[in-house]
């Protein structure tokens, strides 16, 4: 007689919805009524101006949302990890009001405007977590105009690495996952060789250093550059 089949050690951390309920679980509640879907990396998910009524609640991997212009210039507008949603702008029946890739391969749970009122008619508190989301990002997108305006490039460059970064003991700050020139370019709305060009000096004068695929800033950088 064969012995009892033994379940894995990690079939819990396998399954990105049981994950998701231990982080977030008004979330996950709401992506155990959608469909899950696997995406390769670089696949768009939604383009800009199309019409749709579905949310994506990120699973596993990352999205990025966007817009590009018409001399290939694009402007990234936030990048969304597990446990948080993108699509819901389109809610109200308009048109999408950015474009949405897949940054690397991503598992999204599909809710679809149906799905999302019903979940919202059995669980009401749930629609103030929904409206606290949108007036959060509402902020951001006027912080990120703001800046867009009345900073340079580099006055950009330093608000993106020091926000992202942790200060350390020593007086240094850690930014854990370092993006790309191309990546950083997008959030900044400026070319890539800008952005090269800025970070080789920062680089050079010894307040910045890559490590792996992190980068050790010596403090909080110089007001001017």
């Amino acid at each position: 007689m064969a012995p009892p089949a033994r379940s894995h050690p990690n079939a819990e951390a396998a399954d990105p919805l049981a994950a998701l309920t231990a982080m977030a679980p008004t979330i996950a509640a709401l992506a155990a009524r959608g469909e899950v879907r696997r995406y390769r990396k670089g696949m768009l998910l939604i383009q800009e101006g199309d019409q749709g009524d579905t949310l994506y609640i990120v699973l596993e991997g990352k999205l990025r949302a966007f817009s590009e212009g018409d001399n290939g210039r694009a402007i990234t507008y936030g990048i969304y990890g597990v446990g948080e949603f993108i699509g819901e702008m389109s809610l109200d029946g308009g048109p999408r009001s950015a474009s949405v890739e897949t940054l690397e391969a991503t598992t999204c749970a599909v809710i679809t405007r149906a799905t999302l009122a019903r979940h919202i008619a059995e669980e009401p508190a749930f629609a103030f977590e929904l409206l606290a989301k949108v007036i959060r990002r509402a902020r951001a997108a006027t912080v990120s105009a703001k800046q867009l305006a009345l900073n340079d490039v580099y006055g950009r460059l330093k608000l993106l690495l020091e926000s992202s970064a942790v200060p350390q003991p020593d007086g240094s700050l850690w930014v854990a996952e370092r993006l790309t020139h191309q990546q950083m370019a997008h959030q900044l709305g400026c070319s890539r060789e800008m952005v090269s060009r800025v970070m080789k000096d920062l680089q050079a004068g010894g307040h910045a250093t890559v490590q792996g695929k992190g980068l050790l800033l010596k403090g909080r950088l110089p007001m001017r550059w």
